[in-house]
């Protein structure tokens, strides 16, 4: 049985304010326990139904139909994302709707997707309603907060050094560049046209706004997804997650097509 107090404790991380205090979060339903159990996260606790019962279940869930299982996990220490040159990255700009954001973590896990930069006011990994969306990927994906083009610079520009290893100088700061950053615009060249590199920062605005003006300086190739036919009078935009999947897509048949040449 689990006392008033445990009670009121697990309820609790439904806010963020205890989640951040605590160091943990919750995840409900016997495939994300199962996942969690098998994740090399630490779970704290979990429970089942038959356990505890269908009503303590229901005080200490965070869903209208409490599931059969819940888990309390522990939150692994934030760490400095180490982005390889080659490696493909998405990268998060205010991206607020939590079903968006679980969403795209489920379309990064699909496509091997291992490490997502967010902006600082994107919506909360640990979310319930994300890590719900995320369906297991919230352990395999990696997302770091941070000042988004700060963080996109310091990946891009690896030596702020003017000189490349070989000791030429440098014309322009291109030229420095280790990766790629691309974005989504409507101005954006044609995404089944355009030149893509294996590897690259691949940023997705919210659907509200787009990508900010201080992110989009940093972005050096615009993307555009087109309707179908082109001239055709069509919806105003495509839901982000919708995008980041359809982007993704690309990107790999790109690579899995050059691979076979």
């Amino acid at each position: 049985m689990l006392s008033k107090n445990e009670i009121k404790e697990i309820k609790a991380l439904g806010q963020k304010k205890f989640r951040d205090e605590r160091g943990l979060f919750v995840v409900e339903g016997e495939k994300l326990v199962e996942e969690a159990l098998q994740s090399g996260f630490e779970v704290v606790r979990h429970f089942r139904v038959e356990e505890i019962g269908e009503e303590t279940m229901a005080r200490i869930s965070q869903l209208t139909h409490p599931s059969p299982a819940l888990a309390v996990v522990r939150r692994p220490a934030p760490a400095a994302p180490v982005i390889a040159p080659d490696e493909l990255v998405l990268a998060l700009d205010g991206i607020r709707d939590p079903g968006n954001l679980g969403t795209i973590l489920r379309i990064a896990d699909w496509f091997g997707i291992r490490q997502i930069l967010a902006s600082d006011d994107t919506v909360e990994l640990y979310n319930p309603k994300v890590v719900q969306a995320t369906m297991g990927a919230i352990f395999r994906v990696r997302v770091h907060y941070c000042d988004l083009k700060s963080e996109v610079e310091r990946v891009v520009f690896r030596d702020a050094s003017i000189f490349s290893a070989s000791g030429t100088k440098y014309q322009s700061a291109t030229e420095r560049q280790a990766m790629v950053v691309y974005g989504t615009f409507l101005e954006g060249d044609n995404i089944y046209e355009a030149p893509l590199t294996r590897g690259g920062i691949v940023v997705m605005g919210s659907e509200a706004n787009g990508i900010s003006p201080e992110v989009a300086s940093v972005v050096t190739r615009k993307l555009f997804i087109p309707p179908f036919p082109p001239e055709a009078h069509t919806s105003e935009s495509l839901n982000v997650a919708v995008a980041a999947a359809i982007t993704c897509a690309e990107f790999r048949r790109r690579d899995a097509r050059s691979n076979r040449r």
